[in-house]
């Protein structure tokens, strides 16, 4: 009984899921909101809270995509390496069977 310990796309989806709630929530302090309310410069901390996270999460997105890329092209060299390998395998060795004297 043997287990499978190599990381699936869902466990490296749901990290990044929660690293991306863990800067999203980091950003969301409460004394920013209080300073900008005393000062009056409430419309513009916002605009400029909302920017940030959404650069951020873009970030996050690109990182996502850009592993996600990278997981489906070592996966297609992976499984063209494995096709190399089996046709070797398979390959008729003609040398071999001449020395054994299977063949003229």
């Amino acid at each position: 009984m043997s287990r499978n310990l190599s990381p699936r796309p869902s466990d490296f989806l749901s990290f990044s899921a929660s690293l991306s709630l863990l800067f999203v929530s980091a950003l969301s302090d409460d004394s920013s909101k209080k300073d900008s309310i005393n000062s009056g410069n409430h419309p513009s901390s916002r605009s400029n809270t909302g920017s940030m996270v959404a650069i951020i999460l873009l970030g996050i997105l690109v990182a996502v995509l850009l592993s996600f890329f990278l997981f489906k092209l070592w996966q297609k060299k992976r499984r063209e390496e494995q096709y190399a390998r089996l046709l070797k395998l398979f390959e008729e060795d003609d040398e071999l069977e001449v020395e054994l004297g299977l063949r003229d």
